[in-house]
């Protein structure tokens, strides 16, 4: 099963390794989910939360933009294994040809998929089995159900 999930902000995490860095966090079924993200890829998702636009287009609003002018359209974002600790994830789409859909799946990191369904307003699906391996309570993060921001 999935669950179409929020993201409730940027927070700060410690990698196993002890280093501390950001995570896009995820709610979905009463669990969150943090995703480690760069700082640029943390940048990329705050503003598209607070719907801030940087001075020129960001690569994720360059590509919300295109597919669009395209004839195209988000259908969802998946975030669906993980492997050795790095989440993996997709991007299913739709383009139109000549009034028809066609269904078209990339392959994408979370954090780009993330950015992008922020701009696209598009959903976040999470399955049980990645809620299941990484999921956390907000009481386990400090959050206790309130959205998080740095």
């Amino acid at each position: 099963m999935t669950h179409v999930a929020e993201v409730t902000g940027i927070a700060t995490g410690e990698t196993p390794g002890g280093e501390e860095v950001p995570a896009a966090l995820l709610r979905a079924d009463g669990t969150y989910l943090p995703i480690f993200v760069t700082d640029d890829q943390a940048d990329a998702i705050r503003r598209g939360l607070a719907d801030e636009p940087f001075d020129r287009p960001l690569t994720h609003d360059l590509f919300v933009g295109m597919l669009a002018e395209f004839g195209g359209a988000f259908d969802r974002v998946r975030i669906d294994d993980l492997r050795e600790g790095t989440f993996y994830a997709k991007v299913d789409v739709q383009r139109y040809e000549e009034g028809e859909p066609r269904s078209l799946t990339f392959d994408a990191r979370p954090s780009d998929a993330i950015a992008i369904a922020i701009r696209a307003d598009c959903p976040i699906e999470v399955s049980d089995e990645i809620l299941d391996a990484a999921g956390r309570s907000g009481e386990e993060l400090g959050v206790d159900g309130v959205d998080t921001e740095e």
